[in-house]
């Protein structure tokens, strides 16, 4: 009955300015617009719809309740990780490895908290 995930949405204050900055930052592409709505697609097919926010957003930490992040899959952590810091892209600390997997956590344009990751082994 239930097949998965087909997509979760990001309220932002400026969406085609959000989904710009996917396509930029993180290679994604815009696959469908309407009515002030962006949904981007990553190469593996994941998608993220960008809805216009209402309201102030609530101040959010890593372990605060609610999603807290968006793991972007890599095939070559290091090359990500240098067009990450090269395009200005604002970082947060440094790269590290945990259980053989390479990660690094970033903030989109927005400042939602994403994660750059590479792992040794597929979860599944």
């Amino acid at each position: 009955m239930f097949t998965g995930i087909e997509h979760f949405a990001i309220a932002s204050p400026n969406p085609k300015r959000l989904a710009d900055w996917y396509v930029a930052n993180l290679e994604f592409e815009i696959t469908f617009e309407y009515a002030g709505n962006f949904f981007v697609e990553a190469k593996n097919g994941a998608l993220i719809e960008i809805i216009p926010a209402e309201g102030e957003a609530p101040p959010a930490g890593m372990r605060t309740p609610g999603m807290r992040h968006i793991a972007i899959l890599v095939d070559d952590f290091d090359s990500a990780y240098r067009k990450l810091r090269d395009q200005g892209v604002l970082l947060e600390g440094e790269p590290y490895s945990n259980e053989g997997n390479r990660l690094a956590f970033f903030r989109d344009a927005d400042g939602n908290l994403l994660h750059l990751i590479q792992r040794a082994k597929p979860l599944r």
